[in-house]
């Protein structure tokens, strides 16, 4: 992606999907300051929820922490995240030792990041598989990158599997 007016600084994510020559697209979603935390606006831009990802961490007895990301418009089932990722059980991990497990603050982790810097594993929900592309968080807060999810899955070697609540 060459460098042209208007264009955001690149996160270290889109260094990483520009190192790998994963083609994706720069967005940014408005957010508002919730007390010690900043969230997305309901306002995304036109854009169906149910291809907007978040990254949600937890941990398990048997693999530590573990990655689950769904679209923000459905909940993890956090028994079948467990089951997938070979748990008996999964929690998340808890908001003040979020940075401590991932780097991130609450509202940024994303999957690229993680994978880059711990190899945790990732698990995806299936429905990612039938879109052509899904938005993920950058690693920033508010940005985020519309990317191929079958290129993100083989960059963080995530498997997909069904973790939406029903």
């Amino acid at each position: 992606m060459s460098k042209k007016k208007g264009r955001l600084k690149k996160t270290q994510v889109e260094q990483i999907l520009d190192k790998n020559k994963i083609p994706y697209k720069q967005v940014e979603f408005p957010t508002v300051q919730d007390g010690d935390v900043r969230t997305l606006k309901v306002d995304h831009q036109g854009i169906d929820e149910h291809r907007i990802y978040k990254t949600l961490v937890l941990s398990g007895p048997t693999t530590g922490p573990v990655v689950g990301v769904v679209p923000i418009d459905s909940h993890l089932n956090e028994k079948a995240l467990a089951k997938v990722s070979g748990n008996k059980k999964v929690d998340m991990v808890p908001l003040k030792q979020l940075v401590k497990t991932t780097g991130y603050v609450h509202g940024a982790n994303t999957p690229v990041g993680i994978y880059e810097k711990h190899h945790y594993p990732i698990y995806i929900d299936r429905d990612a598989a039938e879109e052509e592309t899904i938005f993920v968080s950058s690693g920033q807060i508010g940005r985020s990158v519309e990317v191929n999810a079958q290129a993100l899955a083989g960059l963080v070697n995530a498997t997909f599997a069904d973790l939406q609540q029903k």
